[in-house]
């Protein structure tokens, strides 16, 4: 997994790219990225697949805060990325959503 940003201090956004690449995914027909920044609504960011078998999205986010997420994959697997700037815990047990820290430097 990869995330990687890009801080438009004029906009006052960071551009934010995901990319979940072709050999972390097994039979992986369709992902989204879901977290607070869409109401933890799956349909409203579904990642688009590359030729190459990539599968990426690119996000603008409002600089200011930070925000969690997750990537559901085939609409019923639930995964963290590593990369993401921490991990958070959530009310279940061993299950953290990843954190992207939006903040000014």
């Amino acid at each position: 997994m990869s995330i990687k940003k890009t801080l438009y201090p004029q906009k006052g956004v960071y551009r934010v790219f995901f990319t979940l690449p072709e050999s972390l995914q097994d039979h992986i027909k369709k992902v989204a990225i879901v977290g607070d920044f869409n109401d933890w609504h799956p349909d409203k960011h579904p990642m688009k697949k590359t030729k190459s078998g990539n599968f990426k999205f690119t996000l603008e986010l409002p600089v200011g805060k930070d925000y969690q997420f997750r990537y559901l994959l085939n609409s019923y697997k639930w995964e963290s990325d590593m990369d993401a700037d921490e991990l958070a815990p959530t009310l279940f047990p061993d299950v953290y959503n990843s954190v992207i820290r939006c903040k000014l430097p």
